[in-house]
């Protein structure tokens, strides 16, 4: 499989690494700490150097109760360090984690290469004609509600049928529009319970009959830090346990906070497998 990234062919039969940049004050793991330039590009240029093929650049928190952000507010936080690190860094492939398709379009224009929708499409009808007009990858992920209600939403008849089921509809109406690099986002911790996100992740493969690339978003989630009684802080080990599990079950993407250990997984896990 390979992405189309402002016309480069990224491969990804090795799996590669999204970096995550937060730039909002309330994220559950790093919020308030990337908010201007002195903390933004040291952070930005170590997940690079780390192997980070992607930085999902985030300014609006989709932790579970997050507040709405205003679209201006989004916007007044994110375009400025869009600008900045394509400044800073010409090759960046930024990704940009929003569900408005004007925060898309302006951040698009000034150069990011993918857009990341934790809504699917669902909360803007202007989101994939966007992205067809513009002809980027673009990350579908499962969600039901808004990140202030979906754990309100988390009763399903089958979890994996209902899911599958779902993305099978989003990817329908987006290639009708002429979107064709999608990728896949099962959504953990969006509207599922610890007991569901653990019944996705085991079924991981199942994705695959979607014939499109699969992002697993894990990183520190609660799903990792509260079956082990812990905290987002002490949540690297159990990340990393679970990137390995993911990628043996055919992840192409892992968003992860922390680069190099992501980077780990994916080189030792290749030696196991290849036996290089």
């Amino acid at each position: 499989m390979t992405l189309n990234c402002k016309g480069n062919l990224i491969d990804l039969s090795t799996p590669r690494v999204m970096g995550i940049l937060n730039i909002t004050p309330d994220s559950f793991f790093d919020g308030g700490k990337y908010r201007d330039e002195r903390s933004i590009l040291p952070q930005a240029e170590k997940m690079l150097t780390d192997g980070a093929t992607f930085i999902d650049l985030g300014a609006y928190s989709s932790r579970p109760g997050a507040e709405t952000v205003s679209e201006k507010e989004e916007l007044a936080r994110i375009l400025p360090i869009v600008e900045l690190l394509l400044k800073k860094f010409p090759d960046i492939l930024l990704s940009i984690d929003t569900f408005r398709s004007g925060i898309a379009k302006k951040c698009l224009e000034a150069g990011a290469a993918l857009i990341n929708d934790i809504s699917g499409g669902q909360a803007d009808k202007n989101m994939l004609p966007v992205i067809a007009h513009f002809k980027v990858p673009y990350t579908l992920m499962h969600m039901r509600g808004t990140p202030r209600t979906m754990q309100q939403h988390t009763t399903y008849e089958n979890l994996l049928t209902e899911i599958l089921s779902y993305f099978s509809k989003r990817i329908a109406e987006a290639t009708a529009l002429g979107l064709s690099d999608i990728i896949i986002d099962p959504g953990f911790g969006f509207a599922k319970t610890l007991r569901q996100n653990y019944e996705l992740l085991r079924h991981l493969e199942l994705f695959h009959t979607l014939r499109r690339p699969v992002l697993v978003g894990i990183s520190r989630k609660s799903m990792i830090y509260k079956a082990l009684d812990s905290n987002a802080d002490d949540a690297l080990n159990g990340t990393t346990a679970l990137h390995s599990f993911a990628l043996d079950h055919g992840a192409h993407i892992l968003r992860a906070h922390d680069v190099k250990e992501a980077m780990e997984c994916i080189t030792l896990m290749r030696h196991l497998k290849q036996g290089e």
